[in-house]
């Protein structure tokens, strides 16, 4: 099994900045595309983020310019660089990663962290 625990979230004024992290353990072959999604209450959850294993990164219109996606494969980490945040940024965020787990066999894996809220008001 893959488990993912995810940091960083918090109160911040708007105009603020966050850094959340995730961090992927288990029996891990590889990682292929890491991302951060994000929910509220009552709402479908929505991409925030996704970075390939190649480096690509793909970006919600809402958060375009203002956030950076990036990963650390040393560490099977994932980051998201929040700038400039705005009180509708305010959601429970959720990493995802999927790739191939080693044991019991090599098959792919679809994780999700538990979420950490972020909250941004005045």
């Amino acid at each position: 099994q893959v488990q993912l625990v995810e940091s960083g979230g918090g109160l911040v004024q708007p105009g603020g900045s966050l850094r959340l992290s995730c961090a992927a353990s288990g029996s891990i072959f590889d990682i292929l595309t890491m991302g951060w999604f994000r929910q509220a209450p009552g709402k479908q959850r929505e991409l925030v983020a996704t970075i390939t294993r190649g480096g690509s990164t793909n970006y919600a219109d809402s958060v375009k310019g203002r956030f950076t996606i990036s990963r650390d494969d040393a560490r099977n980490t994932v980051y998201l660089q929040s700038d400039s945040l705005r009180p509708e940024d305010t959601d429970v965020y959720y990493c995802n990663v999927k790739g191939r787990s080693a044991w019991p066999a090599l098959i792919d894996f679809d994780s999700w962290g538990q979420g950490t809220q972020v909250t941004v008001s005045s």
